[in-house]
């Protein structure tokens, strides 16, 4: 994708919105209709979306639902590491597998390369059937850069989970020191985990020769709660993309407030506009990214370039203080969430696949509120004037890395 540009109105850059007022559910129905209209993709009604709120919850939802399998698991990730929680979900996998359930596993070839060896064996030798996406070693150089970014796990096709956790010792506990990340995954039940499944299906397909067996079985669903969720997915091509559309219709309908949450800042300067179009427009914007415990420097740089006229148009930037900040939230006017993998950066929006919902459900959005409230108490505010007067030092560490910020 290139760099593009919002068209000019009076010398400034306008987006324009028509949604006008009305109850959550007029505006909910129609942000639904703009998503499913625009992206092609139906959302579905009946769903129920519980969130949950860093490793000690996830991974304890995860390995609960994995236990308590009877017939298939399917589960991706892109990052598979070390340590007691890697052995956990190893020794969970391998013992449903034992007892009759199917199990595929997929990981990214180049996110889960640090997995022990002995974590693999024994998976297999239970019968696990695993996979890998796109190994560096047996790869073009032009797919070597597109990753699988996703997290899926889909239990019996009947609950799902997805977000932004990997599988290692950094997600474990609840974000009380830089060893405990901060993020967010959710747990999907109704119509809605089909969308989550078919992300996992469509990676699978690419890696293994046997798509589904007689184990699937290929249920309907019945209603779990009153969410509405449009599952969307973003693959690695040339041209715009459904997860830009996603990104980008989200933010022309804003009327009252925008608040993102990402692991990595990077966008190209079409979303730069965007944001900044957004804030001109009235609309609060809040951006809430890692601060001084990220992973990812010279991502962080790449997104520093942009505080000075992200700021001056009104979007406030905080930094998360606690440990690195790796949840992928964006919520809108109260009424509409997207969550899922999706890092709001070139990578995810141009290279890497991809999976996020959008939410339409007020006690779903004030809920994520909520948590961004608590986490704005553990965040230090970007001042304009003061960044304005950063550093020669730190402009040109900024300025070092644009050559590569659409790899970032």
């Amino acid at each position: 994708m290139t760099d593009r540009e919002l068209p000019l109105s009076g010398g400034t850059h306008e987006t324009k919105t028509t949604t006008g007022p009305g109850t959550p559910d007029e505006r909910i129905h129609r942000i639904r209709r703009r998503l499913e209209r625009l992206i092609g993709i139906a959302a579905t009604e009946g769903n129920s979306v519980r969130p949950l709120r860093n490793g000690d919850a996830i991974f304890a939802a995860m390995l609960d639902a994995i236990g308590s399998a009877r017939h298939t698991v399917d589960m991706m990730t892109f990052v598979y590491w070390r340590g007691d929680i890697a052995r956990k979900f190893a020794e969970t996998l391998a013992d449903r597998s034992r007892s009759g359930v199917r199990v595929r596993l997929l990981l990214d070839g180049f996110g889960s390369r640090l997995i022990e060896q002995e974590l693999l064996d024994r998976m297999r030798d239970a019968g696990v059937e695993v996979a890998w996406f796109r190994k560096p070693l047996y790869l073009s150089p032009l797919k070597q850069n597109h990753r699988c970014h996703r997290k899926v796990l889909v239990i019996d096709e009947e609950v799902a989970f997805t977000g932004g956790v990997g599988i290692a010792e950094e997600w474990c506990g609840d974000a009380r020191n830089p060893g405990e990340w901060r993020d967010t995954h959710v747990e999907v039940r109704g119509p809605a985990v089909d969308g989550i499944a078919a992300a996992f299906a469509q990676n699978w397909a690419e890696c293994h020769d046997e798509l589904f067996d007689e184990r699937d079985r290929f249920n309907g669903h019945e209603p779990s709660g009153s969410a509405v969720v449009q599952v969307v997915r973003g693959s690695a091509s040339f041209g715009w993309q459904d997860m830009q559309t996603l990104m980008r219709v989200i933010l022309e309908s804003a009327e009252e407030r925008v608040r993102l949450a990402t692991a990595y800042f990077a966008p190209d300067t079409y979303f730069i506009d965007l944001l900044c179009a957004t804030a001109r427009r009235g609309v609060a914007v809040e951006i809430l990214l890692p601060g001084p415990h990220t992973d990812k420097r010279v991502c962080q740089l790449a997104g520093q370039h942009h505080y000075e006229a992200l700021t001056a148009c009104g979007v406030r930037i905080f930094h998360y203080q606690p440990t690195m900040m790796h949840a992928k939230i964006m919520t809108m006017d109260g009424v509409v969430s997207l969550i899922g993998s999706t890092n709001f950066n070139r990578r995810s929006l141009d290279h890497d696949e991809e999976v996020m919902l959008a939410v339409m459900d007020a006690e779903f959005t004030a809920t994520l509120d909520g948590h961004y409230d608590e986490d704005l108490k553990h965040s230090e505010p970007i001042s304009p004037a003061r960044w304005k007067r950063r550093s020669v030092l730190q402009r040109a560490r900024e300025a070092a890395v644009l050559p590569i910020r659409r790899y970032l």
